[in-house]
């Protein structure tokens, strides 16, 4: 395994990073231009992407690789800027779930259409990479 890799290997890793990590950058950016915080953008992004919209917190934990603490203050700051409504279970109080308000969702958009944009340009460069690898 470790005679694979030669120094082209090397290369197209390193520059596969690089772009991920420019990526990275724009989307830090970007969310950081529309009043949010990385994370709450990823929160965003989560939540609208699950099914019907909403999701719990445990789950937005797992999404986000976070404890569920951590979790649950996130979704706290999302409800207190207006952006997030939670809701406990009928049937199981100790569940909390999450939708989008109207605002988060003008938001989201507005990011998502820059970042499909954005990775259109990338896109191309990172398959090419992903195939020398």
């Amino acid at each position: 395994m470790a005679d694979e890799l030669d120094n082209e290997s090397y290369r197209a890793l390193a520059a596969f990073r690089y772009e991920l990590r420019r990526f990275l950058h724009f989307s830090e950016n970007a969310a950081r231009g529309a009043g949010l915080t990385p994370q709450q953008h990823q929160a965003l992004l989560a939540i609208r992407a699950a099914p019907g919209g909403e999701m719990l917190v445990g789950e937005l934990a797992e999404r986000l690789l976070l404890r569920p603490h951590s979790a649950s203050e996130l979704a706290a700051r999302l409800e207190g800027q207006g952006l997030a409504m939670r809701q406990h279970d009928a049937a199981d109080r100790r569940q909390v779930h999450l939708c989008l308000t109207k605002e988060a969702m003008e938001i989201l958009t507005s990011l998502t259409v820059a970042h499909r944009a954005e990775l259109r340009r990338s896109g191309p460069l990172l398959h090419k990479l992903l195939e020398k690898l």
